[in-house]
């Protein structure tokens, strides 16, 4: 059942070139960005032979091919025949990876020197099978406004890396390097999981293999202005798509640990949803702050979940008779 939602990752035809590393750039509609994420990894470059490079476009219509035609043919270009969405854009890249470690850069992503060369040494042992280092967020100018918490006090393998990644999502995309053996293995990213996929997948990842964590933050991910507004966002659209992939998640945890994971899960999100709800109430946009919260109250009705939930209300109903009152003081 689970093969008709993730598809095959099939092994590199034998006899093909296979490089150390893929970096697969997808792209859709984000061309502004690409120089930032291609500039970072040619500058750690080590050579066609040890390094695939190649940006794959979900039919964008800001022309990312002249981008990568500045950069002398090193990266390759591949354009989809018809918009196949995030999910198949993104197993596209698994697909056309030859590379033993696959790295999946979005075009709006970037990496920071030393990137390569820390996490190709987190893979000396053969028993770690994924790596991921802490990352930065950057806005739309490429300004720094948050840096991930750590996952440890050094380099090394996180032991309970599965409990911790089902809970909630800790890592994206540009910090995480996989080898391609495990996709091989467990296949690509999960149509039902929606815009989560990426969450699903790490801990699905965790669930098959030993993750090593770099303290070091030498990824950076982008969220764009308009992210907060992104219609997944707004009609709470992306809350299911994340109970969804608690469901799916519950599928690989230890089965002693697998109602209270999934309970704290469930909680986790709710939570962040009604932190969101109240951003949106912020700007004015009443109508997405109450669907995260209706959304998180589908979610869980833990005792921390209702007491916010309760609090947003009262906040909500403040600004809902503040308002016209300071539009007729204005008008009087």
């Amino acid at each position: 059942m689970t093969e008709l939602h993730r598809p095959r990752i099939d092994p590199v035809p034998s006899g093909e070139p296979r490089p150390r590393w893929s970096v697969m750039i997808p792209t859709y509609e984000c061309a502004g960005f690409l120089p930032a994420a291609l500039e970072g990894v040619l500058a750690q470059d080590p050579g066609r032979e040890h390094m695939q490079i190649e940006v794959v476009d979900d039919c964008s219509g800001d022309d990312p091919q002249s981008v990568v035609r500045r950069y002398d043919g090193r990266a390759a270009f591949h354009r989809q025949e018809r918009n196949l969405g995030h999910w198949g854009n993104l197993n596209t890249c698994l697909i056309r990876s030859r590379g033993e470690l696959v790295h999946v850069l979005h075009g709006d992503d970037a990496v920071r020197p030393g990137f390569y060369a820390r996490m190709e040494a987190a893979f000396a042992d053969e028993g770690v099978g994924a790596a991921f280092c802490r990352f930065i967020t950057i806005d739309d100018v490429g300004n720094w406004t948050a840096i991930a918490p750590l996952e440890g006090d050094a380099d090394g393998v996180i032991e309970d890396w599965l409990e911790r990644i089902a809970i909630g999502q800790r890592v994206q995309t540009p910090s995480m390097v996989v080898r391609r053996s495990v996709y091989e293995a467990l296949g690509g990213f999960d149509d039902r999981a929606g815009d989560a996929e990426d969450w699903e997948m790490w801990t699905r990842i965790a669930a098959h293999t030993r993750v090593f964590h770099i303290v070091e933050p030498l990824a950076l991910y982008r969220i764009r202005a308009s992210s907060l507004s992104r219609g997944t966002l707004r009609s709470g659209e992306h809350l299911k798509n994340l109970r969804r992939v608690v469901a799916l998640n519950r599928d690989v945890l230890p089965e002693e640990q697998r109602k209270a994971i999934v309970k704290e899960a469930r909680e986790t999100i709710a939570l962040t949803a009604i932190k969101r709800g109240r951003r949106f109430l912020g700007s004015g946009d009443a109508a997405a702050a109450r669907a995260q919260v209706r959304g998180a109250l589908r979610t869980s009705r833990s005792p921390a979940v209702v007491e916010r939930a309760v609090v947003f209300g009262l906040i909500a109903a403040r600004r809902a008779v503040l308002r016209p009152l300071a539009t007729l003081r204005r008008r009087g």
